[in-house]
């Protein structure tokens, strides 16, 4: 895992110094600390300039843009994996943050055709194959996470590339005067005349989902949605394009295999997935939660890794009702691997929720965050690699909204929603649109709450981009509310990993975001994944993925209820000194900010035990958003860095 980033300045403004882009990377050079390369270009002339990164330089010559990149070695650890990488004619450079699982594959076929490999990297390959293909056909060969930036210095072009799925960030600024762009939005914050500012009409979406499907929280940084690409050149501007399209996935002409083929090819798949992405010249681990997901991951690394050594990483709590340690000891042993578990406490919480904001750039909307933060933290001291099961609830629809999205009329959940409603009888009208079922799942603040914190809420606009995004799905009910969550709730989570993970230079791979995976998953037809009742008479979402994990680790185990990562925020709120924290430092900020109402954020710090479980999730917008705030928004710009 690596760091990119980089800027053109557009007003013939040429490079005089490398001390911008110096600052850019050092920022972020917890993404790779193992390396660091600079190269001034100009998409005009067709030149370049390899700079040094060990001083600030005056530049010679006419260029007006330059590339940066950190470097996290994983394969090659030698300085043949340098980056940015150029071609042998030195025409085009290119920067990869990421791993491509499938690099290798191609590799004899390059050399066929001429190209000669200096290193054993995946990134020379991704060079290569862009050299032979061009830019379409190698980014339509590549399965894994990246982030790309291409300059073609023969077509005065630059492109810049963000996997299908969202797994790797890629930022950018784009306004008269320059484009920049970087795998970290806070290396913004060293270009001349910027400073961050909030976007308030972001505030409608976040509060209700506590992420934003189009840009960010910051006026005029954007992030680059998952599948797609940018292209620049003086002469057209900036573009944007997507070469990825969910609804390229079908289950309509799914061929109704039986039950046991099915879970045999998905098994082996799986299996697939997780050996290549176990490619590494450094030690690897697995975050291992006690679930399904990543217990599977962890069973078939341990089968595919070498001499069986494997290592696994979790988070475990003091209270058993937050706590899946029993679980996560149980895989351990079976296994037979070594396992390092962590705990979890109000005091560590409270010391690094500063620490973990300046690194995730957003409010902590997940409170797991800082558990993830900690777990990588940890990890460190064991690996450099660790392997994940995200993904694989929104891919297979393992969430129990999925059930009561598609199965609406139940009577216990449909007694649960006119009840519910009876304060507003419109809810229930509502209740009874798939769409907007699907939308709502999602929903991390409910309306009526989000009103009393911020009296200017609009939920229509809060809704409208999603609304448009699901009326474009294609397929079943359930096949979009997939989708829709593969594109609204999934890449949030992948950003949350990729931050808590780089902050300690720790790579996180996800397999069951695995390209085959993925397609495969939906040539499962819908009734083996979701059913109204299994056999078992248990809950039924991702039904094969559970018979296959239960085949391994026995049907009590993969027929539990799901517990998730849940953090008792009750609990860590009511201890002294955060609580004093909260009110100290947190809750006069919000009030003088004067954006949320701070006296029912008062009355809800003042009264933790009777705070209702939505309150303390509103409660939680508030503090987390406060947070950030302090760290980005009222930060004097000359002095601003990592936070003690």
């Amino acid at each position: 895992m690596c760091g990119i980033t980089g800027y053109i300045n557009l007003n013939n403004k040429p490079l005089r110094s490398s001390q911008t882009i110096r600052e850019m990377l050092r920022v972020q050079k917890h993404r790779g600390p193992d390396d660091s390369g600079i190269r001034a270009f100009s998409l005009k002339n067709s030149t370049s300039l390899e700079l040094t990164v060990n001083e600030a330089v005056q530049i010679d010559g006419d260029y007006e843009a330059v590339l940066g990149f950190n470097r996290l070695s994983i394969l090659d650890l030698s300085m043949n994996g340098h980056q940015p990488m150029a071609s042998p004619d030195e025409k085009v450079l290119l920067t990869l943050n990421g791993e491509i699982y499938n690099a290798f594959d191609y590799k004899k076929e390059l050399t066929n055709w001429g190209y000669r490999f200096k290193s054993t990297t995946d990134t020379e390959i991704v060079l290569a194959l862009y050299l032979k293909y061009g830019f379409q056909g190698m980014i339509n060969r590549l399965n894994g996470m990246f982030a790309i930036a291409i300059v073609d210095l023969r077509e005065g072009k630059l492109y810049i590339a963000r996997d299908r799925f969202g797994i790797k960030p890629m930022y950018y600024i784009s306004n008269s005067e320059i484009l920049a762009f970087s795998s970290e939005l806070k290396s913004f914050n060293y270009l001349d005349n910027f400073r961050f500012q909030l976007e308030e009409k972001q505030l409608n979406e976040y509060l209700i989902f506590r992420n934003n499907l189009e840009g960010t929280l910051f006026k005029g940084i954007h992030s680059l949605e998952p599948g797609h690409y940018l292209t620049f050149t003086h002469s057209a501007g900036l573009s944007k394009h997507r070469y990825f399209d969910v609804n390229q996935y079908t289950r309509e002409t799914v061929n109704d295999m039986n039950f046991e083929s099915l879970e045999k090819q998905l098994g082996n798949g799986l299996g697939k997935s997780v050996k290549s992405q176990l490619m590494s010249d450094v030690k690897l681990g697995c975050q291992l939660s006690g679930g399904i997901d990543s217990s599977l991951v962890t069973w078939f690394a341990k089968q595919n890794s070498n001499k069986g050594q494997f290592e696994s990483v979790s988070i475990v709590f003091d209270d058993p009702r937050y706590s899946e340690e029993k679980y996560i000891d149980r895989v351990a042993e079976q296994l037979k691997i070594n396992a390092h578990k962590f705990q979890l406490e109000s005091s560590y919480y409270l010391q690094h929720i500063e620490k973990a904001t300046w690194h995730f750039e957003a409010p902590i909307n997940h409170p797991n965050t800082i558990g993830i933060y900690l777990l990588s933290q940890r990890a460190k001291e064991h690996v450099t690699v660790l392997l994940s099961g995200e993904g694989a609830d929104e891919v297979f629809g393992g969430y129990s909204r999925f059930y009561d999205v598609n199965y609406p009329f139940l009577n216990r959940r449909l007694l649960s929603e006119i009840k519910n409603s009876k304060a507003n009888p419109l809810k229930i009208i509502k209740y009874f649109n798939a769409k907007h079922r699907a939308i709502m799942a999602t929903a991390y603040m409910q309306p009526g709450i989000a009103l009393q914190l911020y009296h200017d809420i609009d939920l229509q606009d809060a809704m409208h981009s999603r609304k448009l995004l699901f009326e474009s799905l294609k397929g079943s009910l359930f096949d979009r509310q997939v989708k829709y969550e593969m594109q609204t709730y999934l890449p949030d989570l992948l950003i949350r990993q990729d931050k808590m993970s780089m902050a300690h230079s720790i790579e996180n791979r996800v397999p069951f975001l695995d390209n085959e995976v993925v397609e495969n998953s939906f040539n499962i037809p819908e009734k083996y994944l979701l059913q109204p009742k299994s056999p078992e008479g248990m809950n039924t979402e991702k039904y094969l993925l559970k018979k296959l994990t239960a085949l391994i680790f026995g049907n009590d185990f993969a027929f539990r209820d799901k517990m998730g990562f849940g953090i008792p925020l009750k609990q860590f709120f009511a201890d002294r000194r955060f609580n004093e924290y909260l009110l100290d430092d947190i809750l006069p900020g919000i009030r003088e900010r004067g954006i949320f109402n701070s006296i029912k954020i008062n009355q809800w710090l003042s009264d933790m035990s009777a705070i209702t479980y939505h309150e303390l999730e509103a409660l939680w917008i508030a503090i987390t958003f406060e947070i950030w705030a302090k760290t980005y928004l009222d930060q004097n710009n000359e002095n601003w860095d990592t936070p003690n």
